[in-house]
C-alpha cells in the first residue's frame, strides 16, 4: 500500500491535475496543474516548494559515527565541521556506486545521510565494532525543498534567525513560525535554493507559513515533471535512470564508479580505508572508460529531419527517461539517459555516457531521434555540465 507524505494533506487539495507517481513507497504529485510549464518557471523565476519527504534519512550518533560513515562513502567525513553538508556517493567492493546522498553534519558526533534507496542494513552492517547508533527517521522526518531567486527572501521573512549568512552546502537550525527546523542551503535544482528539515507531525503549521508568505512572489508548488526538467538543465543524475546501482544491476556493465560519473571530485583516496577504495585507486591510476557528459543536439539537424517529412520539430513535452543510442563515426559511442527542452535555455539537452575518448567538450556526436516512426540520426555535440548555473546559486 502506498503512504503518503506529511504534507500530503496540502499537496493533494492542490493536485488538479490528479497525476500521481510512486517515489520510495510514497504517493507525491508529477505535476498539480495539466501541463508542469509554470511550475517549472516557478523555480527559475520566482519560488517552487516542492515535497521531498519520501527521501530515506538516517541518523548517525556516537563516538565513531564519522568513523562509520568515513568506511562507507568517497568523501572525508572526519573533515566536515558541525553545520557542513556534503554531497558523496557510496561504492561496493569493486568501486561501482551503490547510491548517493547527503551527508550533514549536525553536531559533533551526530549526522543526517540521505539517499535514493534504503540504506539502513549496508549501514548496520559496516558498523561492527563501533560505538554508534543508527536511527532510521525517514517517516518521522518531513522535507520540503524552496527553490528558486526568491526562496531567500521568503524564508528571512519567516525565520528567527537571518539567513543572510547561510553558505552553499551549509545548514542553520531556526524556527518558522515558531516551528523548529534545520534549513540547509541545497537543493536539486541548480538554483538558489533551501532545503527544509522538521518533525513530521509539525509538517502543514510550515507548509502553510511557506504558502502564506511566499504568495506575494509568485510561490507556486511543484512536481516531479518541473523538478526533472530543472535537474537535467543542472546537470544532476538520477539513480535508476541515469544509473544504475550496483546493488541492481544484473551485469558488470550495467555498474559504474564515481569517476564514470564524474564524481571523481568525491574521491578522497588520502583518508583511510573505506569500501571501494583499493578498485578506484586502480581505476583513477588507469583512467576511467566512461565519463558521464551532457550533450546538446544542434536544433538545425532536427529541424531538417522533421523538414524531410514535412513536420515542423516535435519537441517532448515532458523529460525523457529512455536509453537513446549516441554515435559518432557510424559506431556506437554511448548512450543518453534522460534529456528534452530546456525552457529557459532554448536548447534540446541530454545527459549521457560516453566512451572516455569521445567525453571532451565540444566532440561531434549523433544522437538517435525517432520521426514519424523511423529511426534517425540529429548532430548534437559534447556540452559542459551544468548546462544551467546562475551565480545566484552559490552566491
Amino acid at each position: 500500500m502506498l503512504k503518503t507524505t506529511p504534507f500530503h494533506n496540502r499537496t493533494a487539495a492542490l493536485c488538479l491535475s490528479h497525476a500521481w507517481r510512486r517515489w520510495a513507497g510514497y504517493i507525491v504529485a508529477s505535476s498539480y496543474e495539466l501541463s508542469h510549464e509554470r511550475e517549472y518557471h516557478a523555480i527559475r523565476s520566482s519560488a517552487a516548494l516542492l515535497d521531498i519527504s519520501p527521501l530515506y534519512k538516517y541518523l548517525v550518533r556516537g563516538r565513531d559515527a564519522a568513523r562509520l560513515l568515513d568506511r562507507i562513502v568517497t568523501r572525508d567525513v572526519a573533515r566536515a565541521q558541525p553545520g557542513d553538508v556534503l554531497y558523496t556517493s557510496w561504492c561496493d567492493a569493486d568501486g561501482k556506486v551503490l547510491d548517493d546522498g547527503t551527508i550533514a553534519r549536525l553536531d559533533e558526533a551526530t549526522f543526517r545521510l540521505t539517499s535514493a534507496d534504503p540504506n539502513v542494513r549496508w549501514l548496520e552492517a559496516n558498523a561492527l565494532g563501533l560505538d554508534v547508533a543508527i536511527e532510521d527517521v525517514s517517516e518521522s522526518t518531513a522535507a520540503l525543498a524552496l527553490q528558486g531567486p526568491s526562496s531567500r527572501a521568503i524564508l528571512e521573512r519567516l525565520s528567527e534567525t537571518s539567513l543572510a549568512g547561510l553558505k552553499y552546502f551549509r545548514l542553520t537550525a531556526t524556527k518558522l513560525r515558531g516551528v523548529p527546523v534545520t534549513i540547509s542551503r541545497t537543493g536539486y535544482t541548480g538554483d538558489l535554493g533551501f532545503e527544509i528539515w522538521l518533525d513530521a507531525d509539525r509538517a502543514l503549521a510550515v507548509w502553510d507559513a511557506l504558502i502564506e508568505t511566499g504568495t506575494p512572489y509568485g510561490i507556486a508548488p511543484a512536481g516531479m515533471l518541473a523538478l526533472d526538467v530543472a535537474r537535467i538543465e543542472a546537470g544532476l543524475m538520477l539513480m535508476d535512470v541515469d544509473y544504475v546501482s550496483a546493488r541492481k544491476a544484473l551485469i558488470a556493465s550495467q555498474t559504474s564508479s564515481p569517476f564514470e560519473l564524474d564524481l571523481g571530485w568525491t574521491v578522497n583516496l588520502d583518508k583511510e580505508q573505506f569500501v571501494g577504495k583499493r578498485a578506484l585507486a586502480e581505476e583513477k591510476r588507469r583512467g576511467p572508460l566512461w565519463r558521464f557528459v551532457g550533450v546538446e543536439v544542434e536544433w538545425d539537424a532536427l529541424e531538417r529531419l522533421y523538414a524531410a517529412v514535412g513536420l515542423a520539430p516535435r519537441l517532448p513535452s515532458t523529460a525523457w527517461r529512455t536509453s537513446t543510442p549516441l554515435y559518432a563515426g557510424g559506431d556506437q559511442v554511448g548512450y543518453a539517459t534522460s534529456g528534452g527542452w530546456s525552457p529557459l535555455l532554448k536548447k534540446y539537452v541530454a545527459l549521457a555516457h560516453v566512451e572516455a575518448r569521445r567525453a571532451a567538450p565540444g566532440t561531434a556526436l549523433e544522437m538517435e531521434i525517432t520521426v514519424e516512426h523511423r529511426r534517425k540520426r540529429a548532430a548534437a555535440r559534447v556540452a559542459k555540465k551544468p548546462f544551467f548555473d546562475p551565480e545566484r546559486k552559490r552566491a
